[in-house]
């Protein structure tokens, strides 16, 4: 079995303590930091609702996302690429 690190997450303001392969924990966190946001702009867009409204319409968004946009890449991909590309401006400049 892998060897899996203990890792300390916060979603929607709650603390999560997860299990994930050390390999795993950049692109974790990167997921969190999107859902995060994802969650902070429903808020911003939906007034009235509780936490578990925007996390539950945040997944609906990611669920939807999977199964209709098969040919383009998910948010964490997106964001990934877009970090390696600034790197690489970065060493061209």
């Amino acid at each position: 079995m892998e060897d899996l690190i203990p890792v300390p997450l916060w979603l929607a303001g709650r603390g999560y303590r997860i299990r994930i392969r050390k390999q795993d924990e950049a692109a974790v966190r990167l997921a969190i930091k999107i859902a995060d946001e994802r969650i902070t702009e429903l808020r911003t867009s939906f007034a009235g609702k509780d936490d578990q409204d925007f996390i539950a319409m945040c997944l609906l968004m990611y669920a939807t996302d999977q199964v209709t946009e098969t040919n383009e890449l998910n948010p964490v991909q997106k964001e990934l690429i877009k970090q390696m590309v600034e790197k690489i401006d970065r060493v061209d400049s």
